[in-house]
C-alpha cells in the first residue's frame, strides 16, 4: 500500500495511508479502477483528489474538492508505506 505525504501552505503536514477505502471512492469520483487511471492516465488532479480524500478521511474539515482546496495544497508526495507499522 502507499501513502500520500500532504504538505499544506500553511507549513502543515498531513500523512495518510492510500486504503481500500481511498481508492473506492477514487474509484466512484474517476469512473475507472485505481491502478488504470494511475497507469494511463497520469493525471496529477487525481493525485489532488486523493489528498482532499485522504485529508477528509482524516477527520479534519475540508473545503469541497475544487482550486480553492488543491490552492491550499504545497506539494502532494506518493510514499511507500511503511512495512513494519
Amino acid at each position: 500500500m502507499a501513502k500520500l505525504k500532504i504538505t499544506r501552505t500553511d507549513g502543515t503536514v498531513l500523512e495518510g495511508e492510500i486504503s481500500p477505502a481511498v481508492e473506492y471512492e477514487f474509484e466512484q469520483h474517476a469512473k475507472m479502477g485505481f491502478h488504470k487511471a494511475f497507469r494511463d492516465l497520469e493525471r496529477q488532479q487525481d493525485v489532488y483528489f486523493l489528498s482532499w480524500v485522504v485529508t477528509r478521511r482524516s477527520g479534519e474539515t475540508v473545503k469541497p474538492f475544487g482550486m480553492d482546496f488543491i490552492e491550499t495544497l504545497k506539494s502532494v508526495e506518493v510514499l511507500d508505506s511503511d512495512p513494519l507499522a
